[in-house]
């Protein structure tokens, strides 16, 4: 049995400094407060991380750590190249088995990164934009990644294919909606309204901002 206690869970992420997180959501938010929302969203992310067996916490971070950072966390940098090529990278420096996410599902739980590799070799999370918000592989191989067209309304159909082209028994996880714009904003804060983001959304609401 593989479950999570012998997996490393991986979070990739953006320090949120103002200009260079969540820039999508200006306007109708600030720079300052896109980047307020985001750093709420990894806090979210990372309580969930921190709250899930795991045999690794490891944050793949472009930047530097902050207050916002948990204990019981590694912090790597991210490499050069493409999302794609990061991503790769992420799981090359894992051993065994391996879940990754990223910092755009606030709403996720540990329940959904609870996961078991007996009987699957992948663990495929789709999101709402045609992306996807988890990728887990029981045995990492950085080349399933690699040349994945990202960003795209085609990214998660590709990347689930090139799992399956490659002989893997894949297991899906909840399709989950990715803050992205304002609306998504709002539309992940109802799905986890005890959350740091969704107080910090309804902070940014309050100043007349953000509706």
């Amino acid at each position: 049995m593989t479950s999570t206690t012998s997996t490393t869970l991986l979070v990739i992420a953006k320090e949120p400094r103002a200009g260079r997180v969540k820039t999508r959501l200006t306007p109708p938010f600030t720079p300052r407060q896109a980047a307020e929302l985001a750093e709420a969203a990894l806090v979210d992310t990372l309580r969930a991380v921190a709250a899930t067996p795991a045999v690794r916490r490891v944050l793949v971070l472009d930047g530097a750590p902050g207050r916002w950072l948990p204990p019981g966390f590694e912090v790597v940098p991210q490499c050069a190249g493409g999302l794609d090529e990061r991503l790769a990278d992420a799981f090359a420096r894992c051993a065994g088995p391996a879940l990754l996410i990223g910092m755009d599902t606030p709403q996720v739980t540990p329940d959904l990164l609870t996961v078991d590799f007996t009987g699957h070799d992948a663990y495929f999370g789709a999101a709402e934009d045609g992306g996807f918000w988890a990728l887990g592989l029981a045995e990492p191989d950085p080349a399933l990644l690699l040349g994945v067209p990202m960003s795209t309304p085609v990214t998660g159909e590709v990347q689930r294919r090139r799992l399956v082209a490659a002989g893997l028994r894949v297991r899906d996880l909840p399709r989950l909606r990715d803050v992205d714009t304002a609306a998504d904003a709002h539309a992940v804060a109802a799905l986890a309204p005890g959350g740091r983001f969704a107080a910090r959304l309804a902070e940014c609401a309050a100043t007349g901002t953000g509706r």
